[in-house]
């Protein structure tokens, strides 16, 4: 955790700013976030005032401005992909969460809207103490996990799901990120892998929050502090923290586009599903159920191919579907012929 450069950087100014607690602090401008998360990346700093940074913005709460200059600051952290040839926009699916309660279904999302013929970036995290990740299910799968950047690339081009670690994609930032051990709390580099942006043109991100306060906070960032020409983004509550559509209880979507907010996908109440969802969430169970419904043995949850069709649409630049969207994903097309 110690400094790995000579150029000290001191934090003190900033940490007189954020670190008088909920109610006293002040928040500090984008190009102050953007100087101080540039130095914490690098580290910059010592570890007495990186401990004290993160604690005193996970006590503060981020504004807009700070969450944008910490993304300026990652985003210049790191080499970045590009999309495939052709005019439909990459979708880019962050997992930092995995499965608890029930399975993650993350990397179905991410094969059913490959199968439309969409691009696929999944990042994240390989493991997590008492979950089910989304790279323990690729690897169930049989799926590649991406070994570097260009590896994540050349898969882009074949039309298959990409997943490419954390710490792979961008070190600086994974290193950050790994400190919740040290700390035993999420901290905001939590918060900007989940709407990371790492291709060098535009994509649609796929965002998810967990608490309502993110909800504000994010609707306004995408809205209004997001760089200009980086695509579009969807904001959903997340199901577990992912950002696949919850099976039994679909969640609002909020698309962002040039500025613009839409509502996408009204909140449903519980609806009642397959009967035969994984009743176990373990990778194995997950995977194998996964490749039934890819396989067409058993359908698409309703909610998922809804989401995928909206996907879909906007990664085409197509008009969004009018007729019920489970009728219109090839994905859940192909299902309902293979029931018949």
């Amino acid at each position: 955790m110690t400094s790995t450069t000579t150029d000290t950087f001191s934090a003190a100014r900033f940490i007189k700013e954020i670190g008088r607690g909920k109610e006293g602090a002040r928040n500090l401008s984008r190009a102050d976030a953007a100087l101080l998360y540039a130095a914490m990346l690098a580290r910059r700093i010592s570890d007495l005032e990186l401990g004290a940074v993160l604690l005193a913005m996970r006590i503060k709460g981020e504004s807009v401005d700070e969450i944008a200059g910490f993304m300026d600051a990652a985003d210049a952290s790191y080499t970045q992909l590009h999309a495939p040839a052709g005019s439909i926009m990459p979708v880019i699916i962050p997992s930092y969460n995995g499965a608890r309660k029930m399975p993650n279904l993350t990397p179905l999302l991410a094969m059913l809207l490959a199968r439309e013929g969409v691009p696929v970036l999944v990042h994240g995290v390989l493991q997590d103490a008492g979950r089910v990740t989304t790279a323990e299910i690729f690897t169930a799968l049989g799926w590649p996990l991406a070994a570097s950047v260009g590896e994540a690339q050349q898969t882009l081009a074949t039309q298959a799901p990409a997943f490419i670690a954390i710490d792979v994609l961008a070190p600086q930032l994974a290193g950050l990120l790994a400190l919740r051990r040290v700390l035993g709390v999420r901290s905001s580099t939590h918060t900007l892998v989940k709407i990371l942006q790492p291709f060098d043109g535009p994509a649609l991100r796929l965002s998810s929050y967990t608490h309502p306060e993110y909800l504000t906070m994010l609707a306004a960032y995408f809205s209004e502090a997001a760089p200009a020409g980086r695509g579009d983004a969807f904001l959903m509550r997340g199901t577990e923290g992912e950002t696949v559509a919850n099976a039994r209880r679909a969640q609002q979507i909020d698309w962002f586009h040039d500025g613009a907010r839409m509502t996408l996908v009204e909140k449903q109440g519980v609806v009642d599903v397959v009967a035969d969802m994984p009743a176990e969430r373990d990778a194995t169970t997950t995977a194998r159920w996964i490749e039934r419904v890819l396989d067409g043995a058993h359908p698409v949850p309703p909610a998922i191919a809804e989401q995928v069709a909206r996907c879909a649409a906007i990664a085409k630049r197509q008009p969004l579907p009018e007729v019920p969207v489970a009728a219109t994903s090839q994905a859940a097309q192909a299902a309902q012929a293979a029931q018949q």
